[in-house]
């Protein structure tokens, strides 16, 4: 298989089923750092679907004092951009909405509450400050769970902090949190150290599922130019992990 992908040299793109969902975008518009208007989710949905993905669910930020989504906000935003697809003849794509949480004090208020819209069920899709970790996340992961949710794990290959105590990967998987690659970390997009400790993660089989975390039309340019067969092999089967998740 790695030989094949070596000769062929055929880019990611290639690769995804009818089956493959993503989980992770911001192709709402005009609600976070994602799509601009409803043009823009447009042309970034008509891409996508360009590369055999029609299944999402989109996630737009929800982070205190920057963001301040909340849930009302996010299904009317969806219910908005339904509508606008299908009145330009966009009626084969499924999309969802969820919301990609920054662990602060606005998650732990919501978490209480239980106020979050989930990827499916009780999985919900979390992320952290790319400076540091909050001192109580363990404490925070548990009470995740607790309260009957599953913790994934946004894009955990970009938090450099653990990239040199690498341990600290394991030791969240055993706290029971999944793990969501971004898909151009398998290029130079965020750097080669990004790049680096993605095809470790990988190779130790910590990665649970994918997501191209799209924001705008340059993010889905580099992922057409992704053609590394060794990261390809790799990512393979884990891109039909996020259609057993829902």
């Amino acid at each position: 298989m790695l030989s094949f992908f070596k000769k062929n040299k055929q880019p990611i793109t290639t690769l995804f089923s009818k089956t493959y969902i993503d989980i992770h975008s911001h192709l709402l518009p005009n609600i976070d750092d994602g799509s601009k208007s409803f043009e823009d989710s447009t042309e970034l949905i008509q891409k996508l679907s360009s590369f055999g993905i029609k299944n999402f669910v989109t996630t737009p930020h929800v982070m205190d004092g920057v963001w301040n989504n909340t849930s009302k906000d996010i299904q009317q935003k969806l219910f908005e951009l339904t509508n606008y697809l299908k009145s330009h003849g966009l009626e084969d794509i499924n999309i969802r909405a969820a919301a990609e949480y920054m662990i602060d004090n606005n998650f732990e208020k919501l978490l209480s509450n239980k106020d979050l819209l989930p990827i499916k069920d009780q999985y919900i899709l979390v992320e952290l400050s790319y400076f540091n970790p909050p001192i109580n996340l363990n404490e925070i992961l548990f009470n995740i769970q607790i309260a009957g949710y599953k913790p994934i794990l946004a894009h955990p290959e970009r938090y450099i902090f653990y990239h040199t105590n690498y341990n600290k990967y394991h030791e969240l998987k055993e706290l029971g949190c999944l793990f969501q690659l971004n898909l151009l970390s398998l290029s130079q997009h965020y750097g080669s150290k990004v790049n680096k400790i993605t095809e470790r993660l990988l190779k130790d089989n910590l990665i649970d599922f994918t997501g191209t975390d799209t924001h705008n039309i340059r993010h889905l340019n580099t992922l057409e130019t992704i053609n590394n067969g060794k990261l390809l092999k790799l990512i393979t089967p884990i891109l039909e992990n996020n259609a057993k998740l829902l």
